[in-house]
Order: C-alpha cells, then sequence, then structure tokens
C-alpha cells in the first residue's frame, strides 16, 4: 500500500495484545543516528505503552545497518527474548550500495529469525531520500519504529499461543 498521504502507524498499531510479561531486545544503527533514535524511541514508547515494563526492554546500539544482524545474535546470546526489533535506516545515495546493504539485512535477519526461533523484526528505512525518512520516522506517515514494536508484540505473542515441542533449528 502506497503511503503517500497516509499515516499507517495508526491502523497498523489497532488491536495489539498487551506486551506485559513479554521481553524485547531493540538493536539499533547509529548510522542515520537522528532518524534511527527517533524510530527506536517511538518503538520503546509502544512497547511499554502497550505493558511492557521498561526493565523487559534493552536497548544495544551497533555501527550501522549492515551490523544490525549481528547485534541481534549478539542479543539473543545473553538472555532469552520473546523477539528483537532491528531498527536502521538507509538512503539512496549516487550508487547502489544501498540496495546491497538492505538486501543483505533482509536476509540475514530473516535467516536469523528462522534459525533462532525467535521473532526477529526488520524497523529499516529504505528511504530514497532524507525528506522520505524523517516522514517515516515521526512526521507525516507516522512512526515506522512503531509499527515494528506492533509487529514485535504480535508475533511474541503467536510464538507464545503457539508454542512447539519440537526442537529448534540452528540456536
Amino acid at each position: 500500500m502506497a503511503s503517500s498521504n497516509q499515516n499507517l502507524s495508526i491502523a497498523i498499531t489497532q488491536d495489539i495484545p498487551s506486551a506485559e510479561g513479554l521481553k524485547f531486545g531493540i538493536v539499533r544503527a547509529e548510522w542515520n543516528a537522528e532518524i534511527t533514535e527517533a524510530l527506536t524511541s517511538g518503538c520503546e514508547e509502544f512497547l511499554v505503552n502497550q505493558g511492557c515494563h521498561k526493565q523487559d526492554i534493552k536497548k544495544i546500539d551497533v555501527p550501522g545497518t549492515f551490523e544490525l544482524p549481528m547485534g541481534a545474535k549478539i542479543l539473543m546470546g545473553t538472555e532469552k527474548y520473546d523477539a528483537i526489533i532491528c531498527i536502521g535506516c538507509v538512503i539512496t545515495g549516487e550508487t547502489k550500495h544501498d540496495e546491497y546493504i538492505s538486501n543483505s539485512v533482509a536476509s540475514a535477519i530473516a535467516q536469523l529469525g528462522i534459525l533462532s526461533n525467535t521473532p526477529v523484526i526488520f524497523g529499516v528505512l529504505t528511504p530514497k531520500n532524507m525528506q522520505q525518512a524523517l516522514d517515516r520516522s515521526g512526521g507525516k506517515h507516522g512512526n515506522k519504529g512503531i509499527e515494528a514494536a506492533a509487529t514485535a508484540i504480535k508475533m511474541a505473542v503467536l510464538k507464545r499461543e503457539n508454542k512447539s515441542t519440537k526442537k529448534s533449528i540452528g540456536f
């Protein structure tokens, strides 16, 4: 769905279950810090508003978006989380560098979630310019950090309600 004239955060965050008793990790890329900090703030605030206790949210920073999957894996090694949210921003440049970063990170985050049996959420903006990033990190199109938090809650609850007795692969 195109977001040219919409704040999608409002629709996506309706009917979200309680986050009480859930633990979340947030991995934030330092690159494009103005954007990633706004996304992270929205994400954390939404988790708390949905009932998650602040002490049940652990945040770490990594240098850039490319390092998000490794940061998520590091967090997984410290304690058990119900979901991990990766927050980053890759703005299109003059070369294809942004495509390589975005594709690699999306693939690694998906693989990490599947292999670890822990939901790992892709909260990475891939805008064409800084204005689009600002619009999606608390501007006219909402805050994609909030949407990532809503997704994390939904996936954590889904996993909790559908516990498998089978052993997970990989970890």
